[in-house]
């Protein structure tokens, strides 16, 4: 199943994009409606809190009252970790017990107000920020729940600011139109990627047809990447492996294919097969069937063999690499980013180089520049940079 999780500021409109999704057939799972579950009258952990914190905490009908228990923890440090350990385990059985419970090829949206401010991004397949201007939340906020304006500022501020989602988000929902405009928008994301990521997800596929054509360097591929990484090194806890942006989108400037280029770095080609591949693929990462080797460098030598896993987001096109440590293919692959990023004018001749074969054979010429003589010479001229500067790996 897909794991999706939404979040937004208070006022964006996360409800109504929660809403629509489960109209379209998801399986929505709210986490504040989960928070307030388990603590419930009658709940175990209702009964901690009071062990915990009294009766005063209750209400006069004995519900939570939450203003109350707000008072007690929100100056009190300690306090406020004492009830995160009553309420955080049980709202995280609860959720466990309702993604359990969903179909094998459910798309299941976790709507967390906080999913950024605690972390939470790297354990989805995919994140999905609504965002809306912080005037039009204050009106929403005025409107449909009578709050004061310096009460909606307030809790604006406390709040991750846009900037912080954005980076968490792989998916951005802009909400200062219509309603009709966010369902349209809703629609269009279910229908052209939730849907489909599910089923390459289910298939353990890699999502549609690489983007060959070169496009311009694009400032958010490092951000891009720095959510992918985070998901990956989730993916495969406990084991801590190295994980590196390479290839032309990690070199800041350098037109590019739109393609993230990640490696993966293990011990051995051994140990990229069974549980890893595996696990890749679960975290959106499948397996691409078939032998995968890089050209030596210089020509001539034997092939350098890897593993090549892809992504199976389909609006997200991803070439992971999977390359055993101190391999020859895994320092060419990192010499060659480090030496573009440090050499304005090679980074140039590359850029000139991949134009003229982009003119000359536009659509597939991103990828046919391995072969041409540049690299060789370029091979050279990274070795002799890392010979002078003393680079290392």
């Amino acid at each position: 199943m897909l794991m999706v999780g939404l979040t937004g500021g208070i006022g964006s409109g996360k409800s109504a994009v929660a809403a629509r999704l489960a109209e379209r057939g998801a399986v929505v799972i709210d986490a504040d409606r989960v928070a307030r579950e388990v603590v419930a009258p009658g709940t175990e952990g209702l009964a901690e809190i009071v062990a915990a914190f009294s009766e005063r905490v209750l209400d006069p009908a004995g519900a939570l009252d939450r203003a109350a228990l707000g008072a007690v923890v929100f100056a009190d440090e300690s306090a406020r970790r004492r009830l995160e350990a009553i309420t955080h385990p049980r709202v995280r059985a609860r959720t466990a017990a309702l993604v359990a419970a969903a179909a094998p090829d459910a798309v299941v949206v976790n709507d967390v107000p906080l999913l950024v401010e605690v972390g939470l991004a790297p354990t989805y397949h995919l994140v999905v920020v609504v965002q809306a201007a912080v005037a039009t939340r204050l009106a929403r906020l005025a409107r449909d729940r009578g709050m004061e304006r310096a009460e909606a500022e307030r809790r604006i501020a406390a709040q991750a600011d846009d900037a912080r989602r954005r980076a968490a988000a792989d998916v951005v929902l802009t909400n200062d139109g219509s309603l009709a405009e966010l369902h349209a928008a809703v629609d269009a994301l279910w229908r052209e990627r939730l849907g489909p990521y599910e089923a390459n997800l289910r298939a353990r596929r890699a999502g549609g047809p690489q983007r060959v054509e070169l496009t311009e360097a694009d400032p958010t591929w490092p951000q891009q990447y720095a959510r992918l990484a985070a998901r990956i090194r989730h993916a495969l806890a406990p084991a801590d492996l190295r994980i590196d942006h390479i290839g032309s989108t990690a070199v800041p400037g350098l037109a590019a294919a739109d393609v993230i280029d990640i490696q993966l770095t293990v011990p051995t080609l051994a140990e990229a097969d069974g549980a890893l591949a595996r696990r890749l693929g679960e975290a959106g990462f499948p397996r691409v069937p078939g032998e995968w080797w890089d050209d030596p460098r210089p020509p001539g030598g034997e092939r350098w063999e890897k593993r090549l896993h892809g992504a199976a987001d389909p609006a997200r096109p991803v070439n992971v690499h999977v390359r055993a440590v101190d391999s020859p293919g895994w320092r060419h692959a990192l010499l060659m980013r480090d030496h573009l990023r440090a050499d304005p004018d090679q980074r140039a001749a590359y850029l000139l180089l991949k134009r003229e074969l982009s003119a000359s054979a536009p659509g597939g010429a991103a990828y046919g520049t391995a072969n041409d003589p540049w690299f060789d010479e370029e091979h050279l001229r990274a070795e002799e940079w890392a010979a002078q500067t003393g680079w290392r790996p």
